[in-house]
């Protein structure tokens, strides 16, 4: 399964460029995240990734979502093979520009947040800087985690969450703070007066994670 992706080159590509991959959330697309690319470092190769699923309205989606179903909230068999598609989209990205001793980040936001919770933890040697906006961690997506805590110290997360979201619960992303403690993650958590989605002052802390 091939994605669709959206792509800023920095001037000069070496082995060790950072790759910077974005994950939009439900109904969305590829233009959403990659609006972050003035402010993101400019030495970095940014990918911004369109979800394979079509949703009403034009829009976009790593899997399908029945929010009435709380036992089968999230459609598995899809989230599994965007998780599949992101990865090989990854590595053929990085073979393309010769990336072999560089540091690969991630930032998703609701349903791109919860891939990305589950790629870093599954796949840790990976990865490196991990933002989670308005998500949490999905447990049907974790059976495969890595416990290992040396593999998962080099991670960085930065979790974000609107204390007035009504999409995804801000006691669901506090999971995903504790979960982060329990297998000693180096982490940070933030809540805002926001709903679902990234104001102001989550943009700029942000930007100030990643230029770290």
């Amino acid at each position: 399964m091939d994605l669709k992706y959206l792509l800023r080159e920095p001037k000069n590509i070496s082995s060790k460029t950072p790759l910077l991959i974005l994950l939009h959330g439900y109904g969305s697309n590829e233009q959403d995240l990659f609006s972050f690319v003035p402010t993101l470092p400019e030495d970095w190769l940014i990918v911004s990734f369109r979800a394979p699923f079509n949703t009403e309205y034009e829009g976009f989606s790593w899997y399908d979502l029945d929010l009435m179903n709380e036992e089968n909230r999230i459609d598995v068999p899809q989230a599994k093979k965007s998780l599949e598609a992101i990865l090989e989209s990854i590595m053929k990205i990085s073979n393309q520009y010769g990336l072999t001793d560089n540091e690969t980040h991630l930032a998703g936001f609701s349903q791109g947040g919860i891939l990305s919770y589950a790629l870093a933890l599954n796949y840790p040697d990976l990865f490196s800087k991990i933002a989670c906006m308005s998500c949490y961690p999905e447990e049907k997506l974790l059976e495969n985690m890595v416990k290992d805590k040396k593999k998962l110290e080099r991670l960085r997360f930065f979790v974000s969450h609107g204390i007035d979201d009504a999409v995804v619960p801000l006691d669901w992303a506090k999971k995903g703070a504790e979960l982060l403690y329990d297998l000693s993650c180096y982490f940070s958590f933030r809540e805002y007066m926001s709903g679902h989605g990234v104001n102001q002052k989550n943009y700029m802390d942000l930007m100030d994670f990643f230029q770290k």
